[in-house]
């Protein structure tokens, strides 16, 4: 559970700051007090369900969004499960993998 709320405050916490919107502004929004919307950005707590509704409203995302969390692996983890997934591909899956990298490298 540490690691969701973790996950989910820095989340919330980047998509407020995409908005431009203080911790102060999206706390009134939502009804909630200043401390508690820290705490959960912090990763100190988990949202209510009620809450969550609230954020991802203000924040203009739909729920699922505010979980997306794969952007936000490290380089290392990133790496490896590149590693994994090119080890376990087959010739053509290769040549697919190798023409989508260098198209987006070149552009």
């Amino acid at each position: 559970m540490a690691i969701l709320s973790k996950l989910l405050g820095q989340r919330i916490k980047e998509l407020r700051k995409r908005n431009g919107i203080t911790q102060a502004v999206l706390a009134e929004i939502i009804g909630m007090e200043t401390t508690n919307l820290c705490k959960l950005e912090n990763g100190g707590q988990l949202p209510k369900e009620e809450n969550i509704e609230k954020i991802a409203k203000a924040l203009k995302v739909n729920i699922k969004e505010l979980f997306d969390f794969g952007h936000m692996k490290s380089k290392i983890a990133l790496q490896d499960e590149l590693i994994e997934i090119i080890q376990t591909a087959g010739r053509k899956e290769l040549e697919l993998y190798y023409k989508l990298i260098m198209a987006t490298k070149e552009a």
